[in-house]
């Protein structure tokens, strides 16, 4: 099942330090030690294209750092050509871009990036969500405050949404300058694999229009409890505050920003109305939540009115991201109406992605984060290409467990599959809520 499998070598601590970590390529070198191959569960750089605005030399030079930065194929570096800078396309001049753009996405791109900050609007959807499901006016209001057609990608584990859900979710690497941009891929980057013990801040201002999703933050933390460090607070806003790792509030514009200091990797969106308006917003853009340090942000680009399904619900964003997934899937299955929704950031920043092995007698402990509740299979082979055989007994995986003990610690290749459907756990209440559609105030 070649699809189906995130493969990885490790040379064993008591043998060696790190042998290979193949995230971009699935493959395995073979050695005299131990590998292990787990189940797919994030986006790999090889499967992400790069769309380019041959018209924007700052597009150019984002698209061509990232793509070496992270080591993507060049034939993943998709061309278009528009006038670019306005806020938003038209449909037409859209869909012209948009067929450009199938034309030349090569077989196995699951996910798209973009490299400007505007246009980030086409009609009445974000540019992100356009790319994603085509222009579609059903995932926009179709009266003022009404709700919008649903995210197929929501609450949904699959680290292929292509092949399985027929969408390529997109998001946004925006900066108003090259530099800012470098930063921010260099900081994505930088988070890989980190394993941050960083803080979550759930926030509670005095809007009381804007702070619709406050009414969940307790049984967010008390989700997270073993698994993220969460706080929540009453203010207008952190200062002087280290180590944000996630940071979610509800205000039009977020103070104090230039006393923070994230964690590479940190996720920080606000609610309100027109912070996906990057350029040209009379609110705080979501680009300052970036050129403040952070990784990964989200705004609204037309009025969504304060519907909480119209923005990341943070107890499943959370939940995803620190299962080892990319911020692009985190987002991407945070938001139920993502229609009207920007995201922006480094798509394949993962800082609680990759696993270690450790001898324990004559059983492997696994420390990882990215095995869901559920019942996996193990098998072995001596040699990389097979065959396998199944090992007796099962792995078992909890809730939020981090350790697993597997069965045989013989050199050779071992593997784990997962034996029925996963729970997924990743929100901590529906984004339907009462609380969530009310109207301006």
């Amino acid at each position: 099942m070649p699809g189906s499998w995130l493969q990885t070598g490790y040379r064993l601590p008591e043998a060696g330090c790190l042998l290979l970590l193949c995230l971009l390529t699935g493959a395995v070198t073979a050695a005299d030690d131990v590998h292990l191959t787990l189940p797919k569960h994030r986006i790999l750089a090889k499967e992400l294209a790069i769309i380019v605005n041959d018209n924007d030399p700052s597009s150019i030079r984002i698209g061509n750092y990232y793509r070496q930065a992270r080591n993507i194929p060049a034939r993943n570096l998709v061309h278009v050509r528009f006038t670019p800078g306005r806020p938003a396309l038209g449909k037409v001049e859209f869909q012209r871009i948009k067929n450009r753009v199938d034309e030349q996405t090569p077989a196995g791109i699951q996910a798209y990036a973009i490299t400007w900050a505007a246009p980030y609007r086409v009609g009445c959807m974000s540019i992100t969500s356009a790319f994603t499901f085509g222009y579609d006016t059903r995932y926009c209001s179709r009266r003022r405050c009404a709700p919008t057609r649903h995210n197929r990608y929501y609450r949904q584990n699959s680290a292929s949404p292509y092949t399985d859900l027929g969408i390529r979710p997109t998001i946004a690497i925006a900066a108003e300058t090259f530099r800012e941009a470098r930063a921010l891929i260099d900081r994505g980057i930088a988070s890989d694999r980190t394993r941050p013990a960083g803080t979550a801040w759930l926030v509670r201002t005095g809007d009381q229009a804007r702070n619709v999703r406050a009414w969940s933050y307790p049984a967010v933390e008390k989700r997270m409890r073993g698994w993220i460090d969460t706080r929540i607070i009453s203010s207008e806003g952190l200062k002087n505050t280290d180590n944000i790792l996630f940071y979610f509030t509800g205000k039009v514009s977020v103070p104090f920003l230039d006393t923070l200091r994230f964690v590479p990797g940190a996720i920080a969106d606000h609610l309100t109305s027109t912070g996906g308006q990057l350029t040209d917003s009379r609110q705080m853009s979501a680009l300052r939540w970036l050129e403040a340090g952070a990784t990964g942000s989200y705004g609204t680009v037309t009025e969504p009115c304060n519907r909480t399904g119209k923005f990341p619900d943070p107890g499943s964003l959370m939940e995803t991201y620190g299962a080892g997934r990319t911020l692009l899937q985190a987002y991407w299955q945070s938001v139920q109406q993502p229609g009207e929704g920007i995201f922006i950031g480094e798509p394949l920043a993962a800082p609680f992605d990759g696993f270690s092995l450790d001898r324990k007698g004559n059983t492997l402990q696994l420390t990882t984060r990215t095995l869901l509740p559920g019942h996996y299979r193990l098998s072995y082979s001596r040699g990389a290409a097979g065959p396998y055989r199944e090992l007796p007994g099962v792995v078992n995986a909890g809730y939020h467990q981090r350790r697993f003990e597997l069965p045989r610690a013989d050199p050779g290749y071992y593997r784990l599959e997962a034996l029925r459907p996963m729970a997924t756990r990743t929100g901590v209440a529906g984004p339907g809520s009462p609380r969530g559609r009310d109207r301006w105030k």
